[in-house]
């Protein structure tokens, strides 16, 4: 194993570069302070830096240490200044300031529309707002659906509109373990969304376009022309399409659960596996030309084209972008006829892509590639050396596998935080659907090719079909597995950070046989453990109630200890999409399984008992008559749109809080609102102020 030492730390400048970057990064994000002290800062630092070279080589050999430190505190600097320039809402033409002043919009649609259940969604850039005073210039993107009926919306990309209807403010779920949608819509520089019937908007002749935009959409529209004229099949279609650009919106969501739970989910996720392969791929095919002259120049400008191009074409997600920048490093340094480090070649592939947009250290993907790559480089080797075969085929077979399981070793924290569950049964999906995904990209790339050729395009794209099908397969059928997935995996930050450290310290001990990382190691997992088993006890003691933010729909869980049971919409109560989006967070969040009744709860047509509380679920038009001594309620939920004033309620019930959920429209909700004020009775909106979680 390589020794990590000061000699080690001169070959990777990046990598001392990045550290105080990221610091700088997470400084900003999380404390916020002014521009002003850390230009200041900076600005000092800068000014000894240059007073300190201009001293004799011995005075500035001895201070070397001053100039290290300048550098370093001018890249933290550097880093909190780039994340607070890029944050729009601190920007004086930011259209969150003048929301209030609004009455109409001027925006341009930034992307083909994309068809939902019930909408057509896309992204619009804000340019002028119009208020009492006059049209303003203004920034920001807002996110636009447009009311579903017979006839699409006459709007594509570059199209301009004049919007009448008021913005919203994209808010959270507010629903317990929910994902934080409202920071990864602001990561985007998306603070605002709306949604608009025919009435609500007036689109202005003419378009307004960007020639690489519509290049990239017009190759993209072609390359999806060719996959689902030629590829049988939808769920096959939907594969090849993610597979292959990245374009993932005709994608089973059941299958893409399936992928999730076998740990293949980074074949449909488009990656560095993928450009991997094409840079393999276009190295093979140049080859034949390493004796031409023009090839020393030809081939890097080559493989950087193609490279970014396809990056481009896949969305220029930070994943894609991340391989792409390092493939750059490593075709520009063989170029030059040098020998790239690879921690170097990271290390400067992050800190480019911090530099261009600081929010990708937040992004899973991001972080699980540089993980993946950064765990292969670590102890591939030391595994692949545990086991030697003689046979190619099964050294092959070996090496591949011991791929697969250094890339789980670092990514295996940040899979149980971010996702909650482990796949049990990686090493076989992958070994299956590693090289059978590489066989289908080459398929796909050898039909855009060939896709004018008759009969050639048919077979082809059928037998890319066949492949993708064959692969599915494979990956549901193990999916079915009882064993599959251990799923309910509950960690922390700071158990993840733990883990991480636990890793290091026990990979230290087993390849430099160092005693101090086994018993340091051991001290980090005992703090793992520790930390579980003090969640562990929280939870045998938590009773709850709470009523979930779900638009449309009733959700409500009764927790007891580490059970749950659920009353609501039946429809949520079946495994899907719905329930893991908005139910399963919270019942992982808070450790429980379902269970048909709790031991202290009592569940009554609409009432419910628990622990000496009362709720009362109103959910149809019902008359109660006239009592002489008031019914005292805990909790009483309006649901369902029941037509029923308040006044009447508080007539028979002496209730301490009023719940109206995310069944009920927003007008039947403000008039409530009103009543209840009126009364001065305390209320709580689920569709406004998020989910209702109280102990019991």
């Amino acid at each position: 194993m390589r020794q990590y030492g000061k000699q080690f730390w001169r070959t990777v400048p990046f990598v001392r570069l990045l550290i105080p970057l990221t610091a700088g990064i997470l400084l900003e994000q999380y404390f916020d302070y002014p521009l002003l002290p850390v230009i200041s800062i900076a600005a000092a630092c800068f000014s000894i830096y240059c007073i300190v070279t201009l001293l004799p080589v011995i005075q500035k050999y001895k201070l070397r240490w001053i100039t290290g430190l300048c550098i370093q505190l001018f890249i933290l600097c550097a880093g909190s200044a780039n994340i607070h320039l890029q944050n729009i809402e601190k920007k004086p033409d930011w259209i969150g300031h003048q929301l209030k002043n609004q009455t109409s919009l001027y925006a341009t649609i930034q992307e083909p529309l994309t068809s939902k259940p019930n909408s057509y969604k896309t992204i619009a850039k804000a340019e002028w707002v119009k208020t009492a005073d006059g049209w303003k210039r203004v920034k920001g993107n807002v996110l636009v659906y447009f009311k579903k009926d017979s006839t699409a919306p006459a709007v594509d990309y570059g199209t301009q509109l004049i919007i009448r209807k008021p913005l919203q403010p994209i808010t959270n779920s507010g629903n317990p373990g929910s994902f934080d949608y409202k920071r990864y819509a602001a990561f985007q520089d998306i603070h605002h969304q709306t949604y608009l019937t025919k009435n609500d908007y007036q689109v202005i002749a003419g378009l307004k376009k960007k020639l690489l935009s519509e290049s990239l959409i017009q190759s993209r529209n072609y390359i999806l022309s060719i996959l689902r004229k030629w590829i049988p099949g939808q769920k096959e279609t939907g594969v090849a399409e993610a597979l292959l650009i990245g374009y993932r919106n005709d994608l089973d969501k059941e299958l893409v659960q399936s992928y999730s739970n076998t740990g293949v989910v980074h074949i449909i996720a488009i990656s560095g596996l993928h450009l991997g392969m094409i840079y393999g791929l276009l190295v093979f095919l140049l080859k034949p030309f390493k004796k031409r002259n023009w090839i020393a120049w030809a081939r890097p400008l080559i493989i950087l084209i193609i490279l970014w191009g396809f990056s481009l074409l896949a969305g220029a997600v930070a994943s894609i972008l991340r391989s792409a920048v390092m493939f750059s490093f490593i075709v520009i340094g063989e170029s030059l006829s040098r020998r790239t480090n690879i921690y170097n070649t990271l290390a400067a592939s992050a800190f480019c892509l911090l530099v261009y947009d600081p929010h990708f250290f937040w992004d899973v993907g991001f972080q699980l590639s540089y993980a993946a790559v950064l765990s292969i480089v670590l102890f591939m080797k030391p595994l692949y050396k545990q086991l030697y075969f003689t046979n190619k085929i099964l050294n092959g077979i070996w090496q591949l596998n011991a791929v697969t399981i250094a890339a789980q070793i670092l990514t295996l924290p940040l899979i149980l935080y971010y996702f909650h569950q482990f796949p049990n049964l990686f090493l076989f999906t992958n070994f299956v659907a590693v090289p059978l995904s590489g066989f289908i990209l080459y398929g796909e790339l050898l039909l855009m090719v060939l896709a004018r050729i008759p009969v050639l395009n048919v077979y082809i794209g059928k037998l890319i079909s066949f492949l993708i099908t064959e692969m599915n397969g494979v990956i549901e059928r193990t999916d079915s597995l009882p064993f599959a997935v251990t799923d309910h995996i509950q960690v922390s930050l700071l158990q993840t950070i733990l883990l991480f450290l636990a890793i290091g310290y026990l990979a230290w001990w087993l390849m430099l046989k160092k005693v101090k990382g086994l018993v340091t190691g051991l001290v980090f997992i005992t703090g793992f453990i520790f930390l579980g088993s003090l969640t562990n006890i929280r939870q045998q003691q938590q009773h709850k109630l709470i009523v979930y933010n779900i638009p449309n729909h009733t959700a409500i869980d009764m927790i007891d200890g580490k059970k749950y049971q659920y009353t609501g919409d039946q429809l949520l109560a079946k495994k899907g999409p719905l329930q893991r989006f908005h139910l399963t967070p919270s019942r992982v969040a808070h450790g429980v399984r379902e269970w048909e009744s709790l031991p202290n709860t009592v569940i009554t047509g609409q009432i419910i008992l628990s622990a000496g509380k009362s709720v009362l679920i109103i959910n149809k038009s019902t008359h109660f008559p006239p009592v002489q001594e008031k019914i005292p309620v805990d909790i009483i939920i309006l649901s369902g749109n029941p037509g029923i004033y308040l006044s009447q309620l508080a007539a028979v019930f002496d209730c301490k809080q009023y719940l109206f959920d995310s069944s009920n429209p927003m007008w039947k909700i403000r008039y409530w609102k009103k009543d209840a004020d009126n009364l001065h009775l305390r209320h709580h909106t689920i569709s406004e102020q998020g989910a209702f979680e109280v102990d019991l």
